[in-house]
């Protein structure tokens, strides 16, 4: 990963605690868990099997089997979100989560956040399934809806200045505009060389896209976008 957010120091504006923003830490954490300490009555790779998006499965040119679904298909565009590959997968979708989710949640109210995450989940998982309808991969983790909450973040505060850390070991400060930017620019780079084929990089994109319109619409009718409501002390260099 090139790039962790650490921190942004936006207040919030209009709720005290983003309930909605933990919850999904919190269920996301405790699925992974669950599945790590074998609560589950599955081997991984079944849980995997049955819970992850699987684009042939999702348009039925194969079945799974018998014995092996626990949901009905269409339910695992959903699913897939809470259910992630590894420590450091779960790790870096929910740091994304924790430092970007509470003020785009303070800006639209805890319901219509709920919905704006599942909207770009699906978003998300419909992208990554269109684009390889006959893959046999399971499409796991909450990336593509956390890309989401990334681009609402930028629509609503570009011009804040964010703590990250590049390259796991370059820490700089920069505005939203340039830090997320770059996050961008990985993926689309992603996408065109190819480099990794195991990370559905299209549904970043995909919940990027949806991210960024579903913000305008579901709002706050007082809420300002493109920064217009931070205060100067946000502003200044790069």
């Amino acid at each position: 990963m090139t790039f962790l957010p650490l921190y942004d120091g936006v207040p919030m504006r209009n709720m005290r605690t983003p309930y909605v923003t933990y919850g999904i830490i919190a269920f996301s954490t405790i699925a992974y868990l669950a599945i790590w300490l074998d609560f589950l009555p599955m081997p991984e790779e079944s849980i995997s099997a049955s819970f992850g998006l699987i684009p042939a499965v999702l348009f039925g040119s194969v079945v799974l089997p018998d014995g092996l679904p626990v949901l009905p298909t269409g339910s695992t565009l959903v699913t897939s979100l809470f259910i992630h590959a590894g420590l450091l997968h779960l790790a870096g979708n929910m740091l994304f989560l924790w430092v970007f989710g509470d003020n785009v949640e303070d800006a639209l109210g805890h319901l219509r956040f709920l919905v704006f995450f599942l909207l770009c989940g699906l978003a998300s998982s419909l992208a990554y399934a269109f684009s390889v309808p006959d893959s046999e991969r399971p499409l796991i983790g909450a990336s593509g809806a956390v890309a989401g909450v990334v681009a609402a973040y930028l629509i609503l505060h570009p011009r804040v200045r964010v703590w990250g850390l590049f390259f796991f070991r370059i820490p700089l400060h920069l505005r939203a505009f340039w830090a997320i930017g770059f996050w961008l620019m990985i993926q689309v780079a992603e996408i065109w060389l190819n480099i990794d084929d195991s990370v559905g990089w299209l549904a970043h994109i995909g919940g990027f896209a949806a991210g960024a319109l579903l913000v305008i619409v579901l709002r706050r009718k007082n809420q300002p976008l493109l920064g217009a409501g931070d205060g100067p002390q946000l502003t200044g260099d790069v």
